[in-house]
């Protein structure tokens, strides 16, 4: 597979450094060592797919250059846009030209979120109440000095987007609309904290996300019938442990199991993996960026009112 990378900042580095001998050039109009300023400069002969990794805003006239020419798109997260009609057209030109349109969640590749979801699926913690999920980092002034990014909603379509694509992952869509507690601009122009949630819903889901982490944090707890799993780090940050808590009736201290992983980021090599898969059996994750895009679209306007 004949890759293009498309944005050299640190997500664009990242990609270049795990397509390895697959990157065949890269496209960034002011990073000095790459190949070409423009996408439209890069022969179409030349490459088979791209990895885009370059801000919100030129994003979809991008991908539909590339999924217009017949290539296989990756793209960061999240892919917004003003109308849910916007990405529904970027998804009928992937399947009218039979290519992958993956927009990455490298999440879902976490060794724990994915242990938790098996659990999920098992059935060993029956019915689920409520799950909570904390994201924080201390990116604050890093984003407040950015030429791009302390803008819109801020740390909410950042961190927030992993929040309800693993939403998707683990529970499906919920059943209500997303409700606003807490909305914060300490030290940003844009939001850098954010607590929202789905309340009415089977799970209920709470989630709150901040820039103003100082050392980066990662928690999931998760409270059902028959017992919890917490999640506690990721692996970037490690160690890692994923728990599972046994309920004990009527009350009592539960039986629990641990596992906890310390090792490099795995998830990125696990994600592309999974990109060039879909390129040999071609399909797109689009619908979820719809809802996804949705859920951003409502919040916004609920906090315009």
């Amino acid at each position: 597979m004949r890759v293009v990378v498309v944005g050299l900042g640190v997500q664009g580095r990242k990609r270049l450094a795990i397509a390895g001998g697959d990157a065949v050039a890269t496209v960034d109009p002011v990073a000095q060592d790459a190949t070409y300023r423009r996408i439209e400069d890069v022969p179409v002969a030349d490459y088979d797919a791209a990895l885009v990794c370059t801000p919100d805003g030129v994003k979809l006239p991008l991908l539909t250059h590339l999924l217009g020419h017949g290539k296989h798109v990756l793209v960061e997260k999240p892919l917004i846009a003003e109308s849910d009609a916007d990405l529904a057209r970027l998804r009928d030109l992937a399947t009218a030209k039979g290519v992958a349109c993956y927009t990455a969640y490298n999440h879902r590749f976490e060794p724990h979120l994915v242990r938790l979801k098996h659990a999920l699926e098992s059935g060993v913690l029956g019915k689920v109440y409520l799950a909570k999920f904390f994201y924080g980092n201390g990116t604050a002034r890093d984003v407040r000095n950015s030429a791009w990014r302390d803008q819109g909603l801020g740390v909410f379509p950042d961190l927030g987007s992993h929040l309800l694509d693993w939403t998707l992952f683990l529970f499906g869509r919920p059943s209500t609309e997303a409700e606003v507690w807490r909305n914060n601009r300490f030290e940003n122009k844009a939001s850098d904290h954010f607590h929202f949630g789905f309340r009415g819903t089977s799970p209920e889901l709470d989630f709150e996300m901040t820039l103003l982490s100082w050392r980066n944090t990662f928690r999931c707890d998760v409270f059902a019938e028959k017992g919890s799993a917490h999640i506690d780090c990721l692996c970037k940050w490690g160690p890692s442990t994923f728990t599972l808590r046994k309920r004990i009736l009527p009350s009592g201290r539960p039986e629990e199991e641990t596992e906890t992983l310390t090792c490099p980021d795995p998830t990125w090599k696990a994600e592309y993996a999974h990109f060039l898969g879909l390129c040999r059996a071609p399909s797109t994750n689009i619908d979820n960026d719809i809802w996804i895009n949705g859920v951003f679209n409502a919040v916004r306007r609920t906090l315009a009112s």
